[in-house]
């Protein structure tokens, strides 16, 4: 069979090229003024907060720390590489090495599941200057979708105060990969389950499914459609209710033996509907069978949904969830803020950095909420918790990652440890960073 099309997956032992030209510009160019292996510490961080956001999920890291211990180049993308007008005046023998180049640094970063901050360090890269440059944009890529998803995804858990959510987000993802991450994400930040079916697969997240509406146009009629369905899935049923008149379909589905377990309102007046078929399942002496609701659902609808009152007892999130709508970009950045020893700063306006290696410390009250951090330089001291730990050490992970089961209660003590202002939706609520008297006086030394 002839190969038609041009894959576009990337091969998963050969990511080296997976970033910008001008970081291998720059990798090449160091090497050519002798300064590719000088020690130098970059810092990932978030500038600032999306609208009606006051806190962020960090989340990505397994995957993209295991990625970062396998990157590399194969020979053929080295050559490839060297034809590129834009290489043509480095030597040869940059080109030769990089089939052996790889990450032999170290990184600290906060656990997945951390609630974080504008301002303050979330990884730190340790490692002579070619490689830390490598892989700023690998790391940038791997990290901002995650976080911004399982930032959203808290918001939704909030708004459904403890209705279960299910992730249906695959179909809507900006490209295949994207449910898998979305899954992941929303999982983590305590999204029940998800449809999206290698994902459950790979990860142990519970996999959900409902039935579609092409299931009932295939049938002469929605009741059959609805006993076959029961008859062959009898342990997992969902009856979607809206193909044609969403009241009939719930009449339709309250005769139905054995019983669904629930049925599944996509469209419409969802709290109305609701009523009305909460009152057709009840009257029929079906008080068991659920009511599970979808179709463009955000944070914003949840809430008003479950504040009315609407007899629904499950929610289905996709389009909102997986594309992040309301804030698809995160102002998520990568910067070098010493070298060989030496602190270095960007005093751009509006992009201003801190210089050295830092440290993030956090307080709690009596109660267990959070009440501030405190960024210092690496080698300070302060009150609180230190965040950030050592993930990657000389390339080479520190201990394996945790399960995802116990990143996704961690992530749900930190949300119960958020003061209660910064838990609503409309993001007014403050949270105090502050930086160590340390870090503000070499700021200032150095022009910031």
């Amino acid at each position: 069979m002839n190969e038609c099309t041009t894959p576009l997956w990337p091969d998963p032992s050969a990511l080296g090229p997976v970033t910008d030209l001008y970081q291998l510009t720059m990798m090449a160019g160091y090497a050519a003024e002798g300064i590719d292996g000088k020690p130098a510490v970059f810092e990932l961080f978030v500038r600032r907060l999306n609208p009606n956001r006051s806190y962020l999920v960090f989340a990505g890291l397994e995957q993209a720390l295991g990625d970062l211990t396998r990157l590399r180049f194969s020979p053929e993308q080295a050559d490839w590489l060297r034809r590129q007008p834009a290489f043509r005046h480095i030597d040869r023998r940059w080109f030769d090495a990089l089939p052996e180049f790889r990450f032999r640094g170290d990184v600290w970063a906060m656990p997945e599941g951390t609630i974080c901050f504008p301002g303050e360090t979330l990884l730190r890269v340790e490692a002579a200057l070619a490689e830390a440059q490598w892989v700023e944009t690998f790391l940038l890529a791997s990290l901002a979708y995650p976080t911004m998803v399982a930032s959203k995804a808290a918001r939704v858990v909030e708004a459904a105060r403890g209705r279960p959510l299910y992730d249906f987000g695959a179909r809507r993802g900006h490209g295949p990969q994207a449910g898998l991450l979305c899954a992941r994400a929303a999982y983590l930040a305590g999204f029940a389950g998800t449809s999206h079916v290698e994902a459950a697969r790979r990860l142990g997240i519970p996999c959900v499914g409902t039935m579609a509406h092409a299931w009932v146009q295939s049938f002469d009629d929605e009741p059959a459609a609805f006993a076959a369905f029961a008859r062959h899935f009898p342990d997992s049923t969902t009856l979607l209710v809206d193909t044609y008149d969403t009241l009939e379909g719930a009449r339709a589905a309250a005769r139905i033996e054995p019983p669904p377990r629930a049925v599944r309102l996509d469209s419409g007046d969802l709290g109305t509907l609701a009523g009305q078929v909460r009152a057709i399942l009840d009257e029929a002496g079906r008080s068991a069978v659920q009511i599970l609701a979808s179709g463009d659902l955000d944070e914003w609808k949840i809430a008003e949904l479950v504040e009315s009152g609407a007899p629904i007892d499950a929610f289905g999130v996709g389009t909102e969830l997986i594309t992040v709508r309301d804030a698809p970009a995160l102002a998520m950045v990568y910067k070098l803020v010493m070298l060989d020893g030496v602190g270095r700063v960007k005093n751009a306006p509006g992009k201003r950095t801190y210089p050295l290696a830092k440290q993030v410390w956090r307080r709690y009250d009596d109660a267990g909420r959070m009440i501030g951090d405190m960024v210092t330089a690496a080698d300070e001291h302060a009150d609180g918790e230190p965040l950030l730990h050592p993930q990657i050490v000389g390339g080479q992970w520190v201990q394996p990652p945790p399960p995802l089961d116990q990143v996704r209660d961690a992530c749900r003590r930190q949300r119960a440890a958020l003061p209660d202002s910064l838990r609503l939706l409309d993001g007014t609520g403050a949270y105090p960073i502050a930086y160590s008297a340390r870090l503000e006086a070499e700021a200032r030394r150095l022009g910031l």
